[in-house]
Protein backbone atom coordinates (compact mmCIF):
# COMPACT_ATOMS: atom_id res chain seq x y z
CA UNK A 1 0.00 0.00 0.00
CA UNK A 2 1.64 3.47 -1.13
CA UNK A 3 1.10 6.73 1.07
CA UNK A 4 -1.88 8.80 -0.34
CA UNK A 5 0.18 12.18 0.41
CA UNK A 6 2.58 10.86 -2.21
CA UNK A 7 -0.09 9.84 -5.16
CA UNK A 8 -0.87 13.69 -4.08
CA UNK A 9 2.10 14.98 -5.46
CA UNK A 10 2.57 12.84 -8.46
CA UNK A 11 -1.22 13.58 -9.61
CA UNK A 12 -4.27 13.95 -9.11
CA UNK A 13 -6.31 11.79 -7.18
CA UNK A 14 -10.24 11.95 -6.99
CA UNK A 15 -10.71 12.18 -3.53
CA UNK A 16 -14.54 11.61 -3.23
CA UNK A 17 -14.72 8.06 -5.06
CA UNK A 18 -17.84 6.29 -3.67
CA UNK A 19 -16.73 4.40 -0.97
CA UNK A 20 -19.49 1.81 -1.87
CA UNK A 21 -17.11 1.53 -4.96
CA UNK A 22 -14.52 0.50 -3.09
CA UNK A 23 -16.14 -1.99 -0.93
CA UNK A 24 -17.08 -3.77 -4.06
CA UNK A 25 -13.70 -3.50 -5.48
CA UNK A 26 -12.18 -4.78 -2.43
CA UNK A 27 -15.14 -8.03 -2.06
CA UNK A 28 -14.04 -8.64 -6.33
CA UNK A 29 -10.27 -8.52 -5.08
CA UNK A 30 -10.71 -11.81 -3.57
CA UNK A 31 -12.27 -13.89 -6.61
CA UNK A 32 -9.50 -12.29 -8.79
CA UNK A 33 -7.40 -14.70 -10.24
CA UNK A 34 -3.76 -14.42 -10.66
CA UNK A 35 -2.83 -12.26 -13.07
CA UNK A 36 0.92 -13.64 -13.06
CA UNK A 37 2.77 -16.16 -11.94
CA UNK A 38 2.84 -17.25 -8.53
CA UNK A 39 0.85 -16.40 -4.84
CA UNK A 40 0.60 -12.66 -5.53
CA UNK A 41 -2.75 -11.05 -4.39
CA UNK A 42 -2.91 -7.68 -5.96
CA UNK A 43 -4.86 -5.07 -3.92
CA UNK A 44 -7.37 -2.58 -5.91
CA UNK A 45 -7.47 -0.01 -3.47
CA UNK A 46 -6.69 3.38 -5.29
CA UNK A 47 -3.70 3.97 -4.92
CA UNK A 48 -1.85 0.96 -4.80
CA UNK A 49 0.51 -0.35 -7.14
CA UNK A 50 -0.58 -2.79 -9.05
CA UNK A 51 0.52 -5.12 -11.94
CA UNK A 52 -1.20 -5.56 -15.70
CA UNK A 53 -0.47 -7.30 -18.77
CA UNK A 54 -0.32 -5.34 -22.35
CA UNK A 55 -3.39 -6.77 -24.32
CA UNK A 56 -4.06 -4.62 -27.14
CA UNK A 57 -3.20 -1.46 -29.06
CA UNK A 58 -6.45 1.59 -29.64
CA UNK A 59 -4.92 3.76 -31.76
CA UNK A 60 -1.46 5.15 -30.11
CA UNK A 61 -2.95 3.85 -26.52
CA UNK A 62 -2.19 0.22 -24.83
CA UNK A 63 -4.99 -1.52 -22.96
CA UNK A 64 -3.67 -2.70 -20.20
CA UNK A 65 -5.39 -5.94 -18.37
CA UNK A 66 -5.36 -5.82 -14.92
CA UNK A 67 -7.49 -8.95 -13.80
CA UNK A 68 -11.37 -9.40 -12.70
CA UNK A 69 -12.48 -8.49 -16.02
CA UNK A 70 -10.78 -4.90 -15.25
CA UNK A 71 -9.19 -2.99 -17.86
CA UNK A 72 -6.87 0.37 -17.58
CA UNK A 73 -5.57 2.39 -20.92
CA UNK A 74 -2.16 3.78 -21.04
CA UNK A 75 -1.04 6.58 -23.63
CA UNK A 76 1.98 6.33 -25.56
CA UNK A 77 3.48 9.16 -23.50
CA UNK A 78 3.53 6.94 -20.42
CA UNK A 79 6.31 4.78 -21.51
CA UNK A 80 10.26 6.40 -22.54
CA UNK A 81 9.86 4.11 -25.43
CA UNK A 82 6.48 3.43 -26.80
CA UNK A 83 7.87 1.96 -30.04
CA UNK A 84 9.59 -0.92 -27.90
CA UNK A 85 6.08 -1.76 -26.14
CA UNK A 86 4.81 -5.66 -27.14
CA UNK A 87 1.57 -7.37 -26.73
CA UNK A 88 1.78 -9.61 -23.91
CA UNK A 89 4.48 -6.96 -21.61
CA UNK A 90 3.70 -6.88 -18.03
CA UNK A 91 3.84 -3.34 -16.17
CA UNK A 92 3.36 -1.98 -12.76
CA UNK A 93 1.02 0.76 -12.87
CA UNK A 94 -0.29 3.22 -10.13
CA UNK A 95 -4.83 2.50 -9.56
CA UNK A 96 -5.72 6.31 -9.91
CA UNK A 97 -9.49 5.34 -9.84
CA UNK A 98 -11.52 2.30 -9.78
CA UNK A 99 -13.19 3.64 -13.24
CA UNK A 100 -12.61 6.74 -15.20
CA UNK A 101 -14.45 8.75 -17.46
CA UNK A 102 -13.76 6.07 -20.27
CA UNK A 103 -15.90 3.83 -17.74
CA UNK A 104 -12.27 1.85 -17.33
CA UNK A 105 -9.95 1.53 -14.53
CA UNK A 106 -7.89 4.60 -14.52
CA UNK A 107 -4.34 3.83 -14.25
CA UNK A 108 -1.01 5.19 -14.32
CA UNK A 109 2.70 3.53 -15.42
CA UNK A 110 4.97 7.04 -15.08
CA UNK A 111 3.49 7.64 -11.60
CA UNK A 112 3.72 4.28 -10.56
CA UNK A 113 7.19 4.35 -11.99
CA UNK A 114 7.94 7.99 -9.57
CA UNK A 115 7.07 5.93 -7.08
CA UNK A 116 8.48 2.98 -7.04
CA UNK A 117 11.87 5.11 -7.97
CA UNK A 118 11.33 7.03 -4.82
CA UNK A 119 11.05 4.39 -2.77
CA UNK A 120 13.95 2.44 -4.30
CA UNK A 121 16.02 5.87 -4.26
CA UNK A 122 15.50 6.35 -0.15
CA UNK A 123 16.31 2.60 0.34
CA UNK A 124 19.44 3.16 -2.01
CA UNK A 125 20.72 6.57 -1.74
CA UNK A 126 21.86 9.04 0.53
CA UNK A 127 23.08 12.40 0.60
CA UNK A 128 26.97 12.56 -0.85
CA UNK A 129 25.89 9.33 -3.15
CA UNK A 130 26.48 9.98 -7.03
CA UNK A 131 23.80 9.66 -9.93
CA UNK A 132 22.97 9.61 -13.19
CA UNK A 133 19.91 11.73 -14.95
CA UNK A 134 19.05 13.24 -17.81
CA UNK A 135 17.78 17.29 -18.19
CA UNK A 136 14.35 17.60 -18.47
CA UNK A 137 13.69 21.13 -18.52
CA UNK A 138 15.10 24.57 -17.10
CA UNK A 139 12.88 25.96 -14.10
CA UNK A 140 13.11 29.04 -11.65
CA UNK A 141 16.49 28.98 -10.15
CA UNK A 142 18.21 25.59 -12.04
CA UNK A 143 17.26 22.74 -14.00
CA UNK A 144 15.12 19.83 -13.69
CA UNK A 145 16.87 16.52 -13.66
CA UNK A 146 15.50 12.68 -14.09
CA UNK A 147 17.15 10.54 -12.39
CA UNK A 148 14.37 8.03 -11.97
CA UNK A 149 12.26 10.60 -9.82
CA UNK A 150 12.53 14.79 -10.88
CA UNK A 151 14.99 16.14 -8.62
CA UNK A 152 16.86 20.19 -8.46
CA UNK A 153 19.92 21.23 -10.08
CA UNK A 154 20.61 24.60 -8.92
CA UNK A 155 22.28 27.05 -11.68
CA UNK A 156 25.27 27.62 -9.66
CA UNK A 157 25.95 23.40 -9.21
CA UNK A 158 26.02 23.13 -12.82
CA UNK A 159 29.82 23.71 -13.71
CA UNK A 160 32.95 24.71 -12.02
CA UNK A 161 32.81 27.67 -14.25
CA UNK A 162 29.98 29.82 -14.68
CA UNK A 163 28.06 28.27 -17.00
CA UNK A 164 26.42 30.19 -19.91
CA UNK A 165 23.02 29.96 -21.19
CA UNK A 166 21.38 26.90 -18.89
CA UNK A 167 18.66 26.01 -20.67
CA UNK A 168 21.62 24.06 -23.61
CA UNK A 169 21.65 21.42 -20.96
CA UNK A 170 17.98 20.48 -21.39
CA UNK A 171 18.19 16.62 -23.08
CA UNK A 172 21.96 16.05 -21.61
CA UNK A 173 22.50 13.33 -19.60
CA UNK A 174 24.65 14.28 -16.49
CA UNK A 175 26.51 12.69 -13.55
CA UNK A 176 25.94 14.38 -10.18
CA UNK A 177 26.16 13.89 -6.39
CA UNK A 178 22.80 14.12 -4.16
CA UNK A 179 23.59 17.25 -2.08
CA UNK A 180 20.44 17.31 0.10
CA UNK A 181 17.21 14.99 0.03
CA UNK A 182 14.19 16.17 2.28
CA UNK A 183 11.85 12.82 2.56
CA UNK A 184 9.40 15.35 4.25
CA UNK A 185 8.67 17.30 1.17
CA UNK A 186 9.97 14.64 -1.13
CA UNK A 187 13.10 16.69 -2.79
CA UNK A 188 16.28 16.14 -3.68
CA UNK A 189 18.59 18.74 -4.67
CA UNK A 190 21.88 17.71 -6.75
CA UNK A 191 25.39 18.92 -8.06
CA UNK A 192 26.85 18.52 -11.01
CA UNK A 193 30.05 20.60 -9.76
CA UNK A 194 30.21 18.97 -6.71
CA UNK A 195 30.74 15.66 -8.44
CA UNK A 196 32.94 17.63 -10.99
CA UNK A 197 35.06 18.34 -8.41
CA UNK A 198 35.23 14.86 -6.58
CA UNK A 199 36.45 13.90 -9.89
CA UNK A 200 39.32 16.37 -10.16
CA UNK A 201 40.73 16.12 -6.78
CA UNK A 202 40.65 12.16 -7.20
CA UNK A 203 42.32 12.82 -10.96
CA UNK A 204 44.30 15.83 -9.52
CA UNK A 205 45.95 12.85 -6.74
CA UNK A 206 46.83 10.89 -9.71
CA UNK A 207 48.43 13.48 -11.27
CA UNK A 208 50.69 14.77 -8.61
CA UNK A 209 51.93 11.60 -7.65
CA UNK A 210 52.76 10.81 -11.70
CA UNK A 211 54.68 13.75 -12.11
CA UNK A 212 58.51 14.02 -12.34
CA UNK A 213 60.35 17.32 -12.91
CA UNK A 214 61.32 16.80 -16.85
CA UNK A 215 59.20 15.35 -18.08
CA UNK A 216 56.84 15.55 -21.17
CA UNK A 217 52.93 15.48 -20.54
CA UNK A 218 50.05 16.18 -22.29
CA UNK A 219 47.97 19.25 -21.54
CA UNK A 220 44.20 21.70 -22.08
CA UNK A 221 45.04 25.39 -21.97
CA UNK A 222 41.90 26.41 -20.07
CA UNK A 223 42.93 30.22 -19.32
CA UNK A 224 45.08 32.92 -21.14
CA UNK A 225 46.39 35.83 -19.37
CA UNK A 226 48.58 38.77 -20.03
CA UNK A 227 51.69 36.41 -17.94
CA UNK A 228 51.20 33.24 -19.33
CA UNK A 229 48.77 30.60 -19.70
CA UNK A 230 47.17 27.90 -17.79
CA UNK A 231 47.34 24.49 -19.21
CA UNK A 232 44.49 21.59 -17.31
CA UNK A 233 46.98 18.30 -16.64
CA UNK A 234 44.26 16.56 -15.24
CA UNK A 235 42.46 17.85 -12.08
CA UNK A 236 45.17 20.48 -11.87
CA UNK A 237 46.49 23.54 -13.58
CA UNK A 238 50.13 24.44 -14.41
CA UNK A 239 51.37 27.40 -15.29
CA UNK A 240 52.83 28.05 -18.63
CA UNK A 241 54.66 31.37 -18.22
CA UNK A 242 55.44 33.72 -21.06
CA UNK A 243 58.55 33.56 -20.90
CA UNK A 244 58.83 29.80 -21.04
CA UNK A 245 56.55 29.39 -23.80
CA UNK A 246 59.18 30.53 -26.87
CA UNK A 247 62.73 30.82 -26.81
CA UNK A 248 61.99 34.38 -29.21
CA UNK A 249 60.04 37.32 -28.49
CA UNK A 250 56.64 36.67 -27.50
CA UNK A 251 54.30 39.92 -27.01
CA UNK A 252 51.11 38.05 -25.58
CA UNK A 253 50.33 34.03 -24.81
CA UNK A 254 47.29 34.55 -27.29
CA UNK A 255 49.77 34.86 -30.19
CA UNK A 256 51.16 31.12 -29.71
CA UNK A 257 47.92 29.55 -27.95
CA UNK A 258 43.95 29.10 -27.70
CA UNK A 259 41.62 28.07 -25.18
CA UNK A 260 41.34 24.52 -25.20
CA UNK A 261 43.96 23.66 -27.75
CA UNK A 262 45.77 20.56 -26.53
CA UNK A 263 49.56 20.66 -26.29
CA UNK A 264 52.59 18.71 -24.67
CA UNK A 265 54.51 20.87 -21.70
CA UNK A 266 57.84 19.89 -20.23
CA UNK A 267 57.70 19.80 -16.20
CA UNK A 268 60.15 22.42 -14.81
CA UNK A 269 59.55 22.65 -11.24
CA UNK A 270 56.76 21.04 -8.58
CA UNK A 271 55.41 22.27 -5.29
CA UNK A 272 53.63 19.63 -3.50
CA UNK A 273 52.20 21.69 -0.73
CA UNK A 274 51.19 24.95 -2.48
CA UNK A 275 49.90 22.44 -5.82
CA UNK A 276 51.60 24.71 -7.79
CA UNK A 277 53.47 23.08 -11.17
CA UNK A 278 55.52 25.42 -13.54
CA UNK A 279 55.45 24.51 -17.19
CA UNK A 280 57.74 25.06 -20.02
CA UNK A 281 56.60 24.74 -23.71
CA UNK A 282 60.02 25.97 -25.17
CA UNK A 283 62.42 23.98 -22.79
CA UNK A 284 61.12 20.96 -25.23
CA UNK A 285 63.83 22.05 -28.00
CA UNK A 286 67.49 22.71 -27.09
CA UNK A 287 68.26 26.14 -26.44
CA UNK A 288 69.64 28.45 -29.23
CA UNK A 289 71.87 29.99 -26.66
CA UNK A 290 73.71 26.87 -25.62
CA UNK A 291 76.63 27.50 -28.72
CA UNK A 292 76.29 30.60 -29.00
CA UNK A 293 79.98 31.36 -28.95
CA UNK A 294 80.47 29.46 -31.85
CA UNK A 295 77.74 30.86 -33.97
CA UNK A 296 77.88 34.29 -32.82
CA UNK A 297 81.94 34.81 -31.95
CA UNK A 298 82.88 38.10 -31.03
CA UNK A 299 84.07 40.40 -33.68
CA UNK A 300 81.88 38.46 -36.22
CA UNK A 301 79.09 40.52 -38.66
CA UNK A 302 75.94 39.46 -39.04
CA UNK A 303 72.73 40.68 -40.78
CA UNK A 304 70.24 40.93 -38.06
CA UNK A 305 66.26 42.78 -37.78
CA UNK A 306 65.26 45.25 -35.64
CA UNK A 307 62.25 43.96 -33.42
CA UNK A 308 62.18 46.68 -30.80
CA UNK A 309 63.04 49.95 -30.61
CA UNK A 310 63.75 51.51 -27.25
CA UNK A 311 64.77 55.05 -26.01
CA UNK A 312 68.22 53.19 -25.06
CA UNK A 313 68.78 51.29 -28.20
CA UNK A 314 67.54 48.37 -30.75
CA UNK A 315 66.66 45.28 -29.90
CA UNK A 316 67.99 43.05 -33.36
CA UNK A 317 66.97 39.36 -33.97
CA UNK A 318 70.29 37.29 -35.08
CA UNK A 319 67.75 34.11 -35.33
CA UNK A 320 64.59 32.94 -33.78
CA UNK A 321 65.06 33.35 -30.07
CA UNK A 322 68.67 35.22 -30.15
CA UNK A 323 68.00 38.75 -29.91
CA UNK A 324 71.05 41.55 -29.46
CA UNK A 325 70.83 45.22 -28.25
CA UNK A 326 72.48 47.78 -30.14
CA UNK A 327 72.85 50.58 -27.85
CA UNK A 328 72.62 54.16 -28.56
CA UNK A 329 75.80 54.84 -28.22
CA UNK A 330 76.96 52.31 -30.83
CA UNK A 331 74.74 52.99 -34.17
CA UNK A 332 77.12 55.98 -35.56
CA UNK A 333 80.71 57.53 -35.12
CA UNK A 334 79.99 61.02 -35.46
CA UNK A 335 76.16 61.28 -35.81
CA UNK A 336 74.48 62.98 -32.58
CA UNK A 337 71.51 60.28 -32.03
CA UNK A 338 68.57 61.72 -29.57
CA UNK A 339 66.50 58.69 -30.01
CA UNK A 340 67.48 55.47 -32.23
CA UNK A 341 64.70 55.69 -34.21
CA UNK A 342 66.13 58.56 -36.06
CA UNK A 343 68.48 56.03 -37.17
CA UNK A 344 66.45 52.94 -37.74
CA UNK A 345 62.96 51.47 -37.82
CA UNK A 346 60.93 48.57 -37.10
CA UNK A 347 61.62 45.11 -39.27
CA UNK A 348 64.55 46.54 -40.86
CA UNK A 349 67.72 44.69 -41.57
CA UNK A 350 71.11 45.65 -40.41
CA UNK A 351 74.19 45.08 -40.60
CA UNK A 352 75.47 44.31 -36.90
CA UNK A 353 78.56 43.44 -35.49
CA UNK A 354 79.03 40.99 -32.04
CA UNK A 355 80.59 43.48 -29.30
CA UNK A 356 80.17 41.01 -26.18
CA UNK A 357 78.27 38.09 -24.79
CA UNK A 358 76.72 36.91 -22.15
CA UNK A 359 75.48 33.01 -22.03
CA UNK A 360 74.59 33.05 -18.49
CA UNK A 361 72.13 36.32 -19.21
CA UNK A 362 71.14 35.55 -22.64
CA UNK A 363 72.71 38.50 -23.44
CA UNK A 364 74.94 40.05 -26.71
CA UNK A 365 76.07 43.61 -27.17
CA UNK A 366 75.55 44.66 -31.09
CA UNK A 367 77.26 47.52 -32.28
CA UNK A 368 76.13 48.95 -36.03
CA UNK A 369 78.73 51.41 -36.33
CA UNK A 370 81.49 49.35 -36.22
CA UNK A 371 81.08 47.96 -39.37
CA UNK A 372 81.73 50.83 -40.82
CA UNK A 373 84.98 52.89 -41.14
CA UNK A 374 85.80 54.91 -37.94
CA UNK A 375 86.40 58.51 -38.96
CA UNK A 376 88.09 59.71 -35.74
CA UNK A 377 90.89 56.88 -37.25
CA UNK A 378 91.33 59.50 -39.92
CA UNK A 379 91.02 62.62 -37.98
CA UNK A 380 94.81 62.88 -36.20
CA UNK A 381 95.91 62.41 -39.86
CA UNK A 382 93.54 64.83 -41.45
CA UNK A 383 93.69 68.04 -38.14
CA UNK A 384 97.27 67.52 -36.94
CA UNK A 385 98.23 70.03 -34.54
CA UNK A 386 99.11 73.57 -35.90
CA UNK A 387 96.72 73.21 -38.71
CA UNK A 388 94.11 75.93 -39.40
CA UNK A 389 90.08 74.47 -39.40
CA UNK A 390 86.81 76.52 -40.24
CA UNK A 391 83.77 75.50 -38.44
CA UNK A 392 80.07 76.55 -37.18
CA UNK A 393 80.06 77.35 -33.39
CA UNK A 394 77.49 74.11 -32.93
CA UNK A 395 76.84 74.43 -28.91
CA UNK A 396 78.66 76.70 -25.82
CA UNK A 397 78.82 75.61 -22.19
CA UNK A 398 80.20 77.54 -19.44
CA UNK A 399 83.87 76.02 -20.38
CA UNK A 400 83.87 76.61 -23.99
CA UNK A 401 82.08 76.07 -26.83
CA UNK A 402 81.56 73.56 -29.27
CA UNK A 403 82.53 73.81 -33.28
CA UNK A 404 81.59 71.23 -35.75
CA UNK A 405 84.52 71.02 -38.07
CA UNK A 406 82.44 68.39 -40.11
CA UNK A 407 79.46 66.11 -39.87
CA UNK A 408 79.81 64.22 -36.08
CA UNK A 409 83.54 65.78 -35.72
CA UNK A 410 83.22 68.77 -32.92
CA UNK A 411 86.37 70.23 -31.38
CA UNK A 412 86.69 72.62 -28.08
CA UNK A 413 87.46 75.79 -27.74
CA UNK A 414 87.90 76.42 -24.45
CA UNK A 415 87.49 79.37 -22.55
CA UNK A 416 90.96 80.20 -21.99
CA UNK A 417 92.00 79.88 -25.69
CA UNK A 418 90.05 82.35 -26.70
CA UNK A 419 91.79 85.75 -26.02
CA UNK A 420 95.75 86.30 -25.14
CA UNK A 421 94.79 89.13 -23.21
CA UNK A 422 91.20 89.85 -22.50
CA UNK A 423 89.68 88.19 -19.22
CA UNK A 424 86.52 86.17 -20.89
CA UNK A 425 84.37 85.06 -18.60
CA UNK A 426 81.75 83.12 -20.30
CA UNK A 427 82.54 82.13 -24.24
CA UNK A 428 79.02 84.24 -25.09
CA UNK A 429 81.14 87.37 -25.05
CA UNK A 430 82.99 86.36 -27.61
CA UNK A 431 81.61 83.67 -30.19
CA UNK A 432 77.58 83.08 -30.83
CA UNK A 433 76.11 79.64 -31.74
CA UNK A 434 75.92 79.12 -35.69
CA UNK A 435 78.79 81.40 -35.91
CA UNK A 436 81.55 80.51 -38.32
CA UNK A 437 84.80 80.54 -36.71
CA UNK A 438 88.74 79.56 -37.74
CA UNK A 439 90.47 78.20 -35.18
CA UNK A 440 93.88 76.41 -34.60
CA UNK A 441 93.95 72.43 -33.65
CA UNK A 442 95.65 72.54 -30.59
CA UNK A 443 96.25 68.49 -29.59
CA UNK A 444 94.03 65.28 -31.17
CA UNK A 445 93.37 62.94 -28.46
CA UNK A 446 91.99 59.73 -30.84
CA UNK A 447 90.80 57.24 -28.44
CA UNK A 448 89.00 59.63 -26.07
CA UNK A 449 87.35 61.23 -29.51
CA UNK A 450 88.62 64.88 -28.58
CA UNK A 451 90.10 68.07 -30.45
CA UNK A 452 91.66 70.88 -28.52
CA UNK A 453 91.12 74.09 -30.64
CA UNK A 454 92.03 77.49 -29.97
CA UNK A 455 91.13 80.84 -31.35
CA UNK A 456 93.59 83.36 -29.77
CA UNK A 457 96.56 81.34 -31.55
CA UNK A 458 95.20 82.45 -34.43
CA UNK A 459 97.58 85.12 -34.05
CA UNK A 460 100.97 85.80 -31.96
CA UNK A 461 101.19 86.04 -28.36
CA UNK A 462 101.40 89.79 -27.00
CA UNK A 463 102.97 88.57 -23.91
CA UNK A 464 105.94 87.38 -25.93
CA UNK A 465 106.35 90.11 -28.24
CA UNK A 466 104.31 93.79 -27.92
CA UNK A 467 103.84 94.17 -24.27
CA UNK A 468 107.24 93.31 -22.73
CA UNK A 469 108.39 95.78 -25.32
CA UNK A 470 104.99 98.91 -24.48
CA UNK A 471 105.08 97.87 -20.99
CA UNK A 472 108.45 98.00 -18.75
CA UNK A 473 109.17 98.35 -15.34
CA UNK A 474 109.18 101.57 -13.32
CA UNK A 475 106.56 103.48 -16.62
CA UNK A 476 103.98 105.63 -15.43
CA UNK A 477 101.16 104.76 -17.68
CA UNK A 478 97.37 105.75 -17.84
CA UNK A 479 94.41 103.10 -18.05
CA UNK A 480 90.94 103.10 -16.65
CA UNK A 481 89.42 100.92 -13.88
CA UNK A 482 87.56 98.21 -15.18
CA UNK A 483 86.68 95.42 -11.87
CA UNK A 484 87.02 96.33 -8.08
CA UNK A 485 87.62 93.50 -5.58
CA UNK A 486 88.23 92.73 -2.18
CA UNK A 487 92.16 92.02 -2.75
CA UNK A 488 92.21 95.46 -5.17
CA UNK A 489 91.50 96.99 -8.77
CA UNK A 490 91.44 95.65 -12.60
CA UNK A 491 92.90 98.35 -15.01
CA UNK A 492 92.97 98.27 -18.48
CA UNK A 493 95.78 99.49 -20.17
CA UNK A 494 94.72 99.25 -23.65
CA UNK A 495 91.81 97.22 -25.29
CA UNK A 496 92.02 93.73 -24.29
CA UNK A 497 95.20 94.05 -21.39
CA UNK A 498 94.82 94.41 -17.81
CA UNK A 499 96.95 95.14 -14.79
CA UNK A 500 96.03 94.54 -10.99
CA UNK A 501 96.33 97.47 -8.90
CA UNK A 502 96.78 95.73 -5.27
CA UNK A 503 94.91 97.10 -3.01
CA UNK A 504 98.40 97.50 -0.84
CA UNK A 505 99.37 99.79 -3.74
CA UNK A 506 96.40 101.99 -4.03
CA UNK A 507 97.35 104.62 -1.08
CA UNK A 508 100.15 105.56 1.41
CA UNK A 509 97.04 105.18 3.95
CA UNK A 510 95.52 101.90 5.08
CA UNK A 511 93.14 100.91 2.61
CA UNK A 512 89.75 99.19 4.03
CA UNK A 513 87.97 99.03 0.61
CA UNK A 514 89.35 100.08 -2.66
CA UNK A 515 86.21 101.51 -3.57
CA UNK A 516 86.09 104.02 -0.93
CA UNK A 517 89.28 105.50 -3.09
CA UNK A 518 88.39 104.38 -6.65
CA UNK A 519 85.46 103.75 -8.82
CA UNK A 520 84.84 101.73 -12.05
CA UNK A 521 85.77 103.87 -15.49
CA UNK A 522 87.65 106.24 -13.72
CA UNK A 523 90.88 107.46 -15.38
CA UNK A 524 94.19 106.70 -13.22
CA UNK A 525 97.81 106.94 -13.94
CA UNK A 526 100.03 103.97 -12.48
CA UNK A 527 103.35 102.58 -12.03
CA UNK A 528 104.42 99.45 -13.66
CA UNK A 529 106.08 97.31 -11.33
CA UNK A 530 106.33 94.01 -12.69
CA UNK A 531 105.62 92.13 -16.12
CA UNK A 532 105.15 88.58 -15.83
CA UNK A 533 104.98 86.96 -19.13
CA UNK A 534 104.95 83.51 -18.01
CA UNK A 535 101.66 84.32 -15.55
CA UNK A 536 100.35 86.83 -18.14
CA UNK A 537 100.63 89.74 -15.33
CA UNK A 538 101.18 93.36 -14.60
CA UNK A 539 101.43 94.57 -11.40
CA UNK A 540 100.71 98.43 -11.05
CA UNK A 541 101.14 100.72 -8.27
CA UNK A 542 99.02 103.88 -7.71
CA UNK A 543 100.76 105.23 -4.74
CA UNK A 544 104.16 105.22 -6.64
CA UNK A 545 102.69 106.89 -9.37
CA UNK A 546 101.59 110.02 -7.60
CA UNK A 547 105.15 109.26 -5.61
CA UNK A 548 106.61 110.29 -9.22
CA UNK A 549 104.49 113.40 -9.98
CA UNK A 550 105.33 114.31 -6.36
CA UNK A 551 109.22 114.04 -7.09
CA UNK A 552 108.59 115.82 -10.56
CA UNK A 553 106.95 118.36 -8.85
CA UNK A 554 109.65 118.88 -6.64
CA UNK A 555 112.01 118.57 -9.35
CA UNK A 556 110.49 121.71 -10.75
CA UNK A 557 110.25 124.01 -8.04
CA UNK A 558 114.29 123.07 -7.72
CA UNK A 559 114.96 123.85 -11.20
CA UNK A 560 113.37 127.06 -10.98
CA UNK A 561 115.07 128.62 -7.98
CA UNK A 562 118.46 130.54 -8.29
CA UNK A 563 121.64 128.49 -8.56
CA UNK A 564 123.00 128.75 -5.19
CA UNK A 565 126.52 129.31 -6.48
CA UNK A 566 125.77 131.38 -9.04
CA UNK A 567 125.21 133.89 -6.02
CA UNK A 568 127.91 133.32 -4.09
CA UNK A 569 130.13 134.07 -7.23
CA UNK A 570 128.79 137.37 -7.66
CA UNK A 571 128.71 138.14 -4.14
CA UNK A 572 132.59 136.77 -4.53
CA UNK A 573 132.88 139.40 -7.85
CA UNK A 574 133.27 136.76 -10.39
CA UNK A 575 132.08 136.36 -13.66
CA UNK A 576 128.12 136.57 -14.65
CA UNK A 577 127.80 137.66 -11.35
CA UNK A 578 125.14 139.61 -9.64
CA UNK A 579 126.36 142.31 -7.32
CA UNK A 580 124.49 143.94 -3.88
CA UNK A 581 122.75 146.13 -5.66
CA UNK A 582 121.88 144.51 -8.52
CA UNK A 583 119.70 142.35 -5.88
CA UNK A 584 118.34 145.65 -4.52
CA UNK A 585 117.11 146.42 -7.70
CA UNK A 586 115.52 143.13 -8.40
CA UNK A 587 114.11 143.44 -5.20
Amino acid sequence: MVDLNLIHSLGNIDADIDEAVFSALGEAANDLSKLVSGDEVQDFTPGAIIKGRISGVVGNDFIVELGLKSEGILENGEFDDAAAVKIGDVVQVLLEDVEGDTGMVKISKRKADRIINWEGIMKSKKEGDPVKGKVTKKIKGGLLVDIGVPVFLPASQVDIRRPGEISDWIGRDIDAVILKIDEERRNIVISRRKMIEIQREELKRRTMDGLVIGSVIKGTVKNIADFGAFIDLGGIDGLLHITDMSWGRINHPSEVLKIDQEIEVKVLQIDKDKEKIALGLKQKDASPWEKIEEKYPIGSVHEASVVNIMSYGAFCKLEEGVEGLVHISEMSWTKRINHPSEVVSQDQKVQVKVLEINKEKQEISLGMKQVEENPWERVAEKYPPGSVVTGKVRNIANYGAFVEIEEGIDGLLHVSDLSWTKKIGHPSEVLKKGEDVQAVVLSVDQEKQRIALGLKQMQEDPWQTVIPTNYRPGMVVKGHVTKIANFGVFVELEPGLEGLLHISEISDQKVEKPEDLLKVNQDVEVKILRVDSDERKIGLSLKRAQWAQDEEKKEEVRSSRPDKKGLRGGLEGGEGTVGLGDLKLKD
